[in-house]
């Protein structure tokens, strides 16, 4: 599904003056048709999404950053077992229905994580016989899935049921153990009939290249599509770190399994790291799925850093203060995104952002400061443009060489001694604004254009 795009712009405006009230503004560039990974996406048809934690939707920075960004959501927890059904055919959609009421109106996609899984299962379900447990397993996802009929793009009907290592062999589980291999297709059966427009997935993880676990998943969705059980899509987490890299073969894993008829959404991308090795690795995940017809579409595990359930290996495309991490550069270059003058992110030869904090205030002024964050490759020099509203006055800057337009109302920071950053690397300037009687509200930051 490709998002609908003039709602999203207008938006995008309306996230900029909220980010802009609290003091915090980071900008590549300015807004327009491929400015953002979400746009940049629709004009490759497919989504740019991500998971959202529904008691995070009342920060204005996680739903600036989530509104203007991404064009699908997929709940972290808010859709599984034990959020909603702690107790047998009592259900309690509150949060989900949070998130997916949130999504619809910003015309964004969702998706279902996840019916049926082993993990974050209540105890009530464990303890049931086979019947009552058969029974149970499709009850849920009859419930669920009719709660949301028509609202959700695709559903993880059944997550992580095979397991590691070279045995190929399914998971112990309550369904493995109970039902035998069969739940598997009895779930995705079953999902079919409580809303045959979604689009059912099987998900895991340790998947993403050609191994052992990966062709038992290969082998039941070829048996699947052979035998006509319903199965549109399958999911590859891609949980990514030094220890267990991008895989040579993750393009040609992704092919094959295209192949067999079936999409393939990367459904939970995160990649520990920092600097121009990340940004490379998420540039070749982002590249993998654009060079496969059927890969629809890339869904991040998080918002920023400090939520991540990986937040020490600082793994997203945001940093714990929301600021664009070389890798959003490098995902938003290979989606063919430009900074809003057909640059690349950050414009020049590099790429570069730049963030505004105020740092002091008090009655008639206060202090401002812009970092600049280079991108995936070194720069040589930046500029920045600021926009202040009348009457304010910069009454000092320092860190950088200033000049205005013929307005007085557009001040250029150049860099001086500060120009040479490397991939990653960051400075800043600073400013004393005096309000002159009016409003003490912050600049607007224009395109970090990097040389």
């Amino acid at each position: 599904m490709i998002r609908k795009s003039s709602p999203r712009r207008a938006l995008a405006a309306g996230t900029a003056a909220l980010l802009a009230a609290a003091g915090v503004v980071a900008f590549a560039g300015t807004a327009h048709a491929a400015g953002t990974l979400g746009d940049a996406a629709a004009e490759k048809g497919r989504y740019f999404g991500t998971a959202v934690a529904a008691h995070h939707l009342g920060e204005a920075d996680y739903t600036g950053t989530l509104d203007t960004e991404f064009s699908s959501v997929t709940p972290e927890n808010e859709m599984k077992w034990d959020a909603l059904e702690p107790s047998r055919n009592t259900f309690t959609y509150g949060n989900a229905d949070r998130i997916v009421a949130h999504a619809e109106a910003r015309g964004m996609q969702v998706r279902g994580h996840t019916l049926v899984w082993h993990s974050q299962l209540p105890s009530w379900v464990g303890s049931l016989p086979a019947a009552d447990l058969r029974s149970a397993m499709n009850n849920h996802i009859t419930q669920v899935m009719t709660h949301w009929k028509g609202k959700i793009a695709a559903w993880d009907v059944v997550n992580e049921a095979f397991q590691d290592g070279g045995s190929g062999a399914r998971r112990s589980s309550p369904f493995q153990d109970k039902l035998g291999d069969g739940f598997i297709e009895e779930a995705f059966r079953t999902a079919r009939a409580a809303d045959p427009a979604a689009k059912l997935c099987y998900n895991d993880y340790n998947t993403d290249g050609v191994n052992a676990k990966s062709n038992a998943v290969y082998a039941m969705v070829k048996d699947f599509k052979q035998r006509g059980v319903p199965i549109d899509c399958v999911g590859l987490q891609s949980h990514f770190n030094a220890q267990s890299p991008v895989p040579s073969d993750y393009q040609a894993n992704i092919q094959r399994f295209a192949d067999l008829g079936v999409d393939v959404q990367i459904t939970e991308l995160d990649i520990e790291g920092s600097g121009s090795a990340q940004a490379t690795s998420y540039s070749n995940v982002t590249k993998a799925c654009l060079a496969v017809t059927r890969c629809t579409g890339i869904t991040v595990w998080g918002v920023t850093d400090k939520y991540s359930w990986r937040s020490s290996g600082t793994p997203l495309l945001f940093d714990g203060s929301y600021q664009k991490k070389p890798a959003y550069a490098a995902v938003l270059t290979a989606l063919g995104g430009s900074d809003g003058g057909g640059n690349p992110p950050g414009g020049g030869t590099g790429a570069c952002t730049a963030a505004y904090t105020t740092t002091a205030s008090w009655p008639g002024g206060y202090n401002g400061q812009v970092t600049i964050t280079a991108g995936s490759s070194a720069i040589t020099g930046w500029e920045v443009p600021l926009t202040f509203a009348a009457p304010q006055k910069v009454a000092n800057s320092w860190n950088g060489t200033a000049s205005w337009d013929s307005s007085g109302t557009v001040l250029t920071m150049r860099s001086s001694y500060n120009g040479n950053l490397a991939a990653g690397g960051s400075t800043s300037f600073g400013f004393t604004v005096t309000t002159g009687g009016g409003s003490a509200a912050p600049p607007a930051v224009g395109a970090c254009k990097a040389s």
